[in-house]
């Protein structure tokens, strides 16, 4: 029925029911959990409710209860009802995937206030009563019928379940000793000693010695489990943390308290750096909670106009990324602001060449399609409207961005306006560079780090 309607006080007769039956999902308990603040391990941590009293996730009870108000302001007695008392008796749990049916039933009724008390009961698919008790309104007296209202659709999204996949990817792998560059402030401290503590990373930290100190001080970290090795500025940090990874002492950097320009200088050094046969440049990885797949956008951080060849480098380095997160057959889709190529429009150029590199064989390990303008790159609806027939449109994992302008803007805009989950990762080096930002938070950090231990150890087997 397109409407809901009351019975009022004198169209009630005792024994009269209303129910209703809904089956339990994990999604009815996370809204509760939300709606009511309870976050009661029992309901919403699988690992702990295995060890509780019945060994799975329960629903919160006032869910139940919460039913048991449904029926009684929808449909018996409906719109105009008054709660006034509600008593219940908890005999069983009522788990994922159990449908319990919810029954109201007409009492009693007190004249005098047009008070009506129902006997309330809620079983489940077994017949097995899990909630029993009376509860008290005012009833209705006055007819109403009111068009149902439609309530708005919930979209469901978990923020940083990718950076947290990363995290779990990493549990059955050793370490990697990571030189901390210049952890002078708070914040790159505590993202390296919580690394550490996931056991992600084992920090060196190199900086001056009195002014990290000072810094987990303030922050109250106890850093005396980790190596320090004392410098007299930023400068020599970045100096000495690159020939610690140029002697194989450290097996990744990670940036602390200083400009990227400062780290990133003594890592391209042409005698004393880090560089590899490759070019150098950096993936953000996002986990935007709308988009089913992990994004890997390049390069938005390191070369500023990439030449067709720099961006030869810049698309392997993100492909080898991606086979090491575990994406099999990447998809890379290089963007523009057309779709079609344009001798205007430098970037449609390069998207052509690397497409025909990638036939060539001069790419390889993933799918290459462009140019894609965005929207074509993230909606297989967009590129069928424009009549686009790829493999790569509507299903891209790497986005290959014209330059660090486009790069970083995108970035930013998923970050602060599609809530996604950011994380970084300096490739083509010698050894992965984890590139934090100030305003990067925890779990923000531990993905970056996940991604150089995945790294690392992807490049140790392919040694081997």
């Amino acid at each position: 029925m397109d409407t809901v309607q009351n019975r009022t006080f004198d169209e009630l007769t005792i024994g009269e029911t209303a129910c209703l039956a809904r089956t339990l999902t994990y999604k009815d308990i996370e809204l509760f959990a939300i709606m009511s603040g309870d976050i009661n391990p029992a309901h919403v941590d699988e690992a702990f409710a295995k060890s509780d009293m019945f060994h799975k996730v329960v629903a919160h009870g006032m869910w139940g209860g919460a039913l048991i108000s449904t029926v009684l302001g929808t449909q018996l007695p409906g719109p105009g009802t008054i709660y006034l008392t509600q008593s219940l008796r908890f005999s069983g749990p009522v788990g994922l995937g159990d449908t319990i049916t919810v029954t109201v039933k007409v009492m009693e009724k007190k004249p005098e206030k047009h008070h009506v008390v129902f006997d309330c009961q809620a079983v489940n698919q077994h017949g097995q009563i899990v909630i029993s008790g009376t509860a008290e309104v005012i009833a209705p007296t006055e007819k109403i019928s009111r068009a149902k209202i439609v309530l708005p659709e919930v979209e469901w999204h978990e923020k940083g379940r990718f950076h947290r996949k990363l995290v779990e990817m990493t549990r059955d792998l050793a370490p990697i000793r990571t030189a901390i560059v210049h952890p002078v402030d708070a914040v790159s401290l505590l993202g390296a000693v919580e690394a550490a503590r996931e056991g992600l990373i084992v920090p060196l930290l190199i900086g001056p010695e009195a002014k990290i100190r000072a810094a987990a001080a303030q922050a109250q970290i106890d850093i005396s489990p980790y190596e320090l090795m004392s410098t007299e500025h930023s400068e020599a940090a970045a100096t000495l943390s690159v020939a610690m990874a140029r002697a194989g002492k450290v097996e990744a950097l990670m940036k602390g308290a200083l400009h990227t320009d400062e780290l990133m200088h003594a890592v391209i050094d042409g005698d004393q750096g880090l560089r590899s046969a490759r070019r150098i440049s950096h993936v953000f990885v996002l986990d935007a909670p709308g988009y089913p797949r992990p994004l890997l956008i390049t390069d938005a951080a390191i070369n500023v106009y990439p030449t067709l060849d720099d961006k030869r480098d810049i698309v392997q380095n993100a492909i080898d990324l991606a086979h090491a997160l575990g994406i099999a057959t990447p998809k890379v889709a290089i963007l523009s602001a057309v779709e079609t190529v344009s001798t205007k429009l430098k970037s449609t150029l390069d998207a052509a060449a690397l497409c025909k590199m990638a036939d060539r064989g001069q790419i390889y390990g993933g799918i290459l399609d462009g140019p894609l303008a965005f929207d074509n790159a993230v909606s297989e609806e967009a590129a069928k409207t424009k009549g686009i027939v790829s493999a790569v449109a509507g299903q891209a994992d790497i986005f290959v961005v014209p330059d660090v302008e486009a790069g970083n803007m995108l970035a930013k805009q998923l970050e602060y306006l599609a809530d996604a989950e950011i994380a970084g990762i300096v490739l083509g080096a010698r050894v992965p560079i984890i590139l934090t930002s100030r305003a990067d938070n925890a779990l923000a950090r531990q993905g970056s780090c996940a991604i150089a231990l995945l790294l690392a150890r992807r490049k140790a087997q392919v040694k081997l």
